[in-house]
């Protein structure tokens, strides 16, 4: 969307639980170095010289890793010196408003882009992002363009990884869960306000479990390797059964319809 090369990029990663330490190995594991990436706990900045985590680090040992390995600027201090001149802040934090500030999203690259993750409320509210001048926002809500949300993935990865009988989930099949969704985006017409396919798009999950489990039989972890033309003719059929299903229950009157 913007025309930035990825060893060109600088992230700020706000948050440092599960979810952003998986987005640390992921992006790392995509190609993006982790000296570009800041990293931001509830205390600062993660780098070298954070005792706080040293002192835990077989209890905090990803943490740590990203304190050695991240921050090739050795920036110290709070969120405001991390977000100075980043492309991208992916935030998985706490429920906001008023986590990230307006002023912090100023100080941001040109063309940046804010990924407010938070539920029930993002860490800031779109408007208040792009007014500063964000380009791209996108939180986990429904009710605000650019919806993120890990149910874009999880049923077409697991039908995937169930189909091939996968030994593991490696981060290969990840992003090639990842790329998926992308094809899939530029081919309904990607725009800044439209970065992902809509929820209600089923087949979306039948294209991820064919790209997950072709990863895996790529990666030799498939007991029961199959080619992706078998496993998403194999998931539309499942899921178009499951959709049938609910129609028939709904039809006579046994569960509610769906909203729309």
């Amino acid at each position: 969307m913007t025309g930035k090369s990825i060893d060109r990029i600088r992230i700020v990663l706000f948050g440092v639980g599960a979810a952003n330490v998986a987005t640390y190995r992921l992006l790392k594991a995509y190609g993006f170095d982790p000296k570009a990436i800041i990293a931001c706990d509830s205390k600062g900045i993660l780098h070298a010289g954070r005792r706080d985590i040293e002192s835990r680090q077989h209890e905090f040992a990803d943490k740590w890793r990203i304190c050695l390995e991240s921050n090739g600027d050795g920036r110290r201090g709070g969120p405001e010196n991390a977000f100075a001149g980043a492309d991208v802040c992916i935030a998985f934090s706490r429920s906001g408003p008023g986590v990230i500030l307006p002023e912090w999203v100023a100080t941001m690259a040109h063309d940046a882009a804010v990924f407010a993750a938070a539920n029930p409320v993002p860490e800031i509210f779109p408007e208040a992002a792009a007014n500063p001048g964000a380009r791209i926002v996108a939180t986990g809500r429904s009710d605000f363009p650019n919806q993120l949300n890990n149910s874009l993935v999880f049923p077409g990865m697991f039908r995937g990884v169930v189909d091939v009988r996968a030994r593991t989930i490696s981060d290969r099949m990840a992003i090639a869960a990842a790329e998926e969704l992308v094809a899939a985006a530029r081919e309904k017409g990607l725009a800044a306000n439209r970065l992902l396919p809509a929820m209600g798009d089923w087949t979306v999950a039948a294209r991820i479990a064919g790209a997950v489990g072709a990863a895996a039989a790529a990666e030799g972890l498939a007991r029961n390797p199959l080619s992706r033309a078998e496993l998403e003719k194999s998931a539309i059929a499942t899921i178009g059964a499951s959709r049938a299903c609910v129609e028939e229950l709904v039809g006579a009157g046994l569960i509610s319809p769906l909203p729309k």
